[in-house]
């Protein structure tokens, strides 16, 4: 891994000059701005059973079906169309390095542009009256989901980028691996077939991918290790498979 901080940099540069990054950062504070909005009024109509933050970072499904297909849709299958992969696969370094290096590169993205939003917070502490609007708790728990979902997220868009050499592919392959990921797991959860005696360990392997329940539980302080643990794996396992699509011979061929 000696190589890896040189084209981390490199893959941080190209990010900062790509008009889709930009894009991306314009959309999220925009949409995450106005459901910040939209909570703070709901909760000032009337008693809500949870507060701000809780149902602010269980909406994190709106931006991410946008923001990772455009951080990550061009990293492999971009090099792959103007045919710079095969000279950056002559260089000393390996091909684990390069595909950590841009998965790093957007992942660290990603998680500055969530971290934007605690500015949200500041605003809120600036102008609100009650205390329960600012708990921190809530608020360091949904971080917490957003930092380990967003592995999963930004390894799946490097991992649809490796399988195209179009931009366009890759980013609806992105959209729909992640559709499944998280709306397809919750709808499966509500099979009838599921309740049955002979489903039990199916049931209970099924809620354990359920990515609505991980934010709902991080933002009310519940550490589930089997989240993180799904979280972790899934991210590892998506970036062999990129690691693996990358030395094979499709990208030779």
């Amino acid at each position: 891994m000696r190589h890896f901080g040189t084209l981390l940099r490199h893959e941080i540069r190209i990010l900062c000059y790509a008009p889709a990054t930009y894009i991306a950062a314009f959309l999220f504070l925009i949409v995450m701005g106005s459901l910040f909005q939209w909570v703070i009024e709901t909760y000032n109509q009337g008693t809500q059973e949870t507060i701000p933050w809780v149902v602010f970072f269980q909406l994190f499904w709106l931006p991410v079906f946008f923001m990772v297909p455009l951080l990550t849709m061009k990293s492999f299958s971009e090099e792959k169309r103007l045919g710079t992969l095969e000279n950056l696969m002559t260089t000393p370094a390996g091909t684990a390095e390069i595909v950590l290096a841009k998965f790093f590169s957007a992942y660290l993205l990603y998680l500055l542009l969530w971290g934007i939003t605690i500015g949200f917070n500041f605003i809120l502490f600036h102008f609100a009256q009650d205390p329960r609007l600012i708990e921190t708790g809530p608020l360091l728990g949904g971080f917490i989901f957003s930092a380990l979902s967003g592995l999963l997220f930004i390894a799946t868009g490097i991992f649809a980028s490796t399988v195209t050499r179009s931009q366009l592919v890759a980013g609806i392959l992105t959209f729909s691996l992640l559709f499944g990921m998280i709306i397809g797991s919750r709808y499966l959860s509500e099979l009838k077939q599921l309740e049955t005696a002979y489903s039990v360990t199916l049931r209970n392997w099924i809620d354990t991918l359920q990515i609505f329940q991980h934010a709902e539980d991080l933002s009310r302080g519940v550490v589930d290790t089997r989240a993180i643990f799904f979280y972790i794996f899934g991210a590892t396992l998506m970036l062999t498979f990129s690691t693996l699509v990358i030395r094979s011979k499709i990208w030779r061929g």
